[in-house]
């Protein structure tokens, strides 16, 4: 368990500012553009807890310090934020979408497959005052396995920093096939990190680069099958990850679920071609701005990357222009702001 305190930079517009307790498990990208936007406007204080235990009366401790609890997922770090939050009282906003409102037992994925981890986010989800989700995609699988309504869950989309500017001339680019993730057994099916690699043998004339850190033995399996031309990179600080990003040509993410797609966004905005399948909530986030493939298939990713190549200039500048006009940061900014005021103003005196 990890508390860090922020103090609010511009409070000259908020009369009645309630405090944040900012509840999530990581500092992942998605996760830190959210504690900023809100940090902007209200005091808030960062409960990151990695494990799955945590101590009850520090908890508390850290509850009545707060006015609002605002957490990342319906899962062990936020059980007891949540449920000793909605016993005092106190408003609370839950983000879910992902390996929480998931049913996927084909590829044994998502909380929602049943036992002590599909009661636990029930449970969690329960108690919160407000839902909010990051896609279409993700309220309709709430509403599918979960039960709750649409109108229950308000959906904000993520908002997408842009580090580039500008994209990069074609000339730099590389004849280069691009996926980013940790590499796991989980995500050789989740992420389509298997046929991603499988792939590569049929374009052999084409660079294929998994980056991300290697969190098990999942990457022995990908290296005995895979050909020449495929770089498996491991962990990289963001500064090399977002030159590969700028000098790939396709980005490829041929999943089996996805609750928005970060790393397709961030590609995109470096100006790969996105390849996709149509799981999830890629479609929406991709639209007509990229390759959507039949099926993970090998061949049928291969033939979508080979389209994706083909594509040229327009196509880079479509994919960038895709996520600056669709998910910028304001718009995650104006959505999250609101969806605090709406849960401060449910409020109840606290016993």
């Amino acid at each position: 368990m990890h508390l860090t305190t922020y103090t609010v930079v511009n409070d000259t517009q908020v009369m009645d500012r309630p405090r944040i307790l900012f509840v999530c498990p990581s500092d992942a990208s998605f996760i830190r553009v959210d504690r900023e936007v809100l940090a902007e406007r209200w005091p808030l204080e960062v409960w990151r807890q990695r494990g799955r235990w945590a101590n009850p009366l520090r908890v508390l401790a850290a509850l009545r310090r707060a006015d609002v609890v605002v957490g990342w997922w319906a899962s062990w770090h936020t059980f007891w934020p949540f449920t000793l939050a909605s016993l005092l009282r106190k408003p609370s906003l839950l983000i879910v979408g992902g390996f929480d409102t998931a049913n996927m037992p084909e590829i044994g994925y998502g909380y929602q497959q049943g036992g002590f981890r599909r009661i636990a986010s029930r449970w969690i989800m329960r108690r919160a005052t407000k839902l909010v989700t990051n896609s279409e995609y993700s309220r309709s699988e709430i509403e599918r396995n979960i039960g709750f309504p649409p109108a229950r869950v308000e959906v904000v989309h993520h908002g997408v920093p842009d580090p580039y500017g500008e994209l990069p001339d074609d000339a730099d680019r590389r004849r280069m096939a691009l996926s980013v993730g940790f590499v796991t057994r989980a995500n050789l099916e989740i992420k389509g990190q298997r046929a991603f690699v499988q792939a590569a043998a049929e374009l052999p004339d084409v660079e294929f680069v998994l980056a991300g850190p290697w969190k098990d033995d999942a990457v022995e399996e990908l290296r005995a099958g895979a050909t020449p031309n495929v770089t498996f990179t491991g962990w990289l600080e963001q500064e090399d990850l977002d030159r590969l990003f700028r000098e790939a040509s396709v980005y490829v993410q041929p999943s089996h679920h996805e609750g928005f797609g970060i790393a397709v966004a961030e590609a995109m905005l470096a100006g790969c071609v996105p390849v996709v399948t149509a799981a999830g909530a890629l479609p929406e986030v991709v639209a007509d701005a990229g390759v959507q493939v039949g099926s993970d298939a090998p061949a049928d990713v291969a033939a979508g990357i080979r389209q994706a190549l083909d594509a040229g200039p327009e196509a880079r500048r479509r994919a960038r222009e895709r996520i600056l006009t669709t998910f910028p940061v304001d718009v995650r900014r104006q959505g999250l702001w609101a969806a605090i005021e709406q849960t401060w103003n449910t409020r109840r005196p606290t016993p």
